[in-house]
C-alpha cells in the first residue's frame, strides 16, 4: 500500500512530522511511505489560479492509496497552514474525493491534539472533499517533547505497541472501504 504521510504543520521542529517519520520507519516493511508537508505552501486566495505546489501535492494525494495526516492543533482547530492547503484543494483540485484518510496527532499538551482531529474529520467529509475517513481507534499522543529519543524514536513501548494495533485496524478498515 502506498501511503502519503502528510504533515499538517509548518513548524521547523514539528512533533507531528517527527511522529510521521517514526511511523514510516516503524512500518517500512509493511507499507510504502512518501513524506509530504504543508510547510511553505501559499495561503489560499479565492479567485486565484491554483499554485503549482498545490497541484503537486494534489497529485501526490491522488497517487497514494491512503493519506496519513499528522495534524497538530492550534486554537482548538487545525493549523492555518493545513486549513489553507485544504481550502485550495477543496475549491480547485479535489484529490480527497473517495480517498481513504487516517489522522494521527501529537501535541505538547496532554490531550494530544484531539480537537484538531475532530475538526479535521468534519472538514474531510464535507462537500468538496468527500474523503473516506477512518473512525476506529484514534491515535493522539500528548506530552510530545517527552515522547521521542534523540534518534526520533518513541520511548514508550506501549505507545509503539498501540501503533501496531492501530495499523491493524487501519488495514481492516482499508480492506472494507476499497472493496
Amino acid at each position: 500500500m502506498k501511503i502519503l504521510a502528510l504533515s499538517g504543520s509548518n513548524a521547523n521542529n514539528s512533533f507531528n512530522e517527527a511522529l510521521l517519520k517514526f511511523i514510516a520507519k516503524q512500518f517500512s516493511n509493511k507499507y510504502d511511505f512518501k513524506l509530504a508537508s504543508v510547510k511553505g505552501l501559499p495561503m489560499f486566495k479565492e479567485g486565484e489560479d491554483t499554485p503549482e505546489s498545490i497541484q503537486t501535492l494534489s497529485k501526490e494525494i491522488e497517487d497514494a492509496d491512503l493519506v496519513l495526516l499528522g495534524s497538530p492543533e492550534q486554537q482548538h482547530s487545525v493549523t492555518s497552514a493545513l486549513s489553507s492547503a485544504l481550502e485550495w484543494m477543496s475549491c480547485a483540485t479535489h484529490p480527497f474525493r473517495g480517498k481513504p484518510v487516517v489522522i494521527v496527532s501529537t501535541s505538547p499538551m496532554p490531550q494530544g491534539a484531539s480537537r484538531s482531529q475532530s475538526r479535521l474529520k468534519s472538514l474531510l467529509t464535507a462537500p468538496g472533499f468527500n474523503a473516506e475517513v477512518f473512525n476506529g481507534d484514534e491515535f493522539m499522543m500528548g506530552n510530545a517533547p517527552k515522547q521521542f529519543d534523540e534518534n526520533g524514536d518513541l520511548i514508550d513501548k506501549s505507545t509503539v505497541e498501540f501503533l501496531g494495533h492501530f495499523f491493524d485496524e487501519v488495514d481492516d478498515w482499508y480492506a472494507q472501504v476499497t472493496k
